[in-house]
């Protein structure tokens, strides 16, 4: 069997960015990418200073303001990793077994980063959290998702690329509001794709049973803009080889990751209660 790791790694990759809901497109970005290479790479992101605008008066005379950039880091500290094999009588039998465990490695890994990333939400603003309120209709749901947006514009997030992310039993509820259902007042009659279930007040509805569970029947549903967390990763280090004790191919492979909340303002976060 011939195997080419940069085919698999591509493949592998591909599979993973597709599950992914936290740290897919619509909640993150991938701006600061990069060169990967190996676990504790930093990624170094520069933030803008604020330009002061004042008012001008005929004659006066210009002066001009030193705006200092800061700098932040994106640690790459999170690697998960695969390892199978697969015994040569099975794969004459199994078909194109490698391809099939490959996309499911790639699911597992997806569902792990998206954890990773969904806890994230602890380091929201306290001016932005909503603390904890109990969800129990389709009438609260929605409403509570309209003050997440309110707390979005009191904070100056953009309204481009705006999402929120709520657990399956939150969209099931908001499923019992006729505004959330009907296209012209939801805005959006797209189906699901890539998590997203629906729009309200300019917010991507998205669902994922990543959402975390504070306490109890406690689940922190996040709002915000991509440019809020920044994420990286790299698929590393597939490769295939003959296992030397039995008749078998081993297959092993390392996803390395790192994701950081760079605006702590450009998320909101509301409690949702089941009861």
């Amino acid at each position: 069997m011939v195997f080419k790791p940069e085919v698999w790694a591509a493949q592998a990759l591909v599979s993973l960015r597709k599950t992914l809901v936290y740290a897919g497109p619509s909640v993150v970005n991938h701006d600061y990418e990069g060169e990967i290479k190996k676990l504790g790479n930093v990624v170094h992101i520069k933030m803008v200073g604020d330009v002061s605008v004042s008012q001008y008066n005929s004659g006066d005379t210009l002066t001009y303001e030193d705006t200092p950039d800061a700098e932040t880091t994106l640690p790459i500290d999170r690697a998960d990793k695969f390892s199978f094999k697969i015994d040569d009588i099975d794969k004459a039998q199994a078909g194109d077994e490698m391809a099939q465990r490959m996309d499911n490695a790639a699911y597992r890994m997806a569902d792990s980063a998206d954890a990773y990333v969904a806890g994230l939400y602890t380091g929201v603003q306290s001016a932005n959290s909503l603390g904890t309120v109990s969800i129990t209709t389709g009438d609260l749901a929605y409403a509570n998702l309209i003050n997440l947006g309110v707390k979005l514009d009191e904070a100056n997030v953009p309204e481009q690329g705006r999402y929120v992310v709520v657990p399956p039993w939150y969209y099931g509820l908001l499923l019992n509001n006729d505004k959330f259902v009907r296209v012209d007042a939801s805005g959006s009659d797209q189906g699901l794709r890539n998590g997203i279930v629906g729009r309200i007040d300019g917010m991507d509805v998205l669902k994922s049973n990543s959402v975390p569970l504070v306490s109890a029947n406690n689940y922190a549903v996040m709002a915000g803009y991509p440019g809020a967390i920044s994420f990286a990763d790299q698929m590393s280090e597939v490769e295939a080889f003959r296992l030397q004790t039995t008749f078998a191919t081993g297959v092993r492979g390392l996803h390395l990751y790192g994701a950081k909340l760079v605006r702590p303002d450009g998320i909101a976060v509301l409690t949702a209660s089941k009861v």
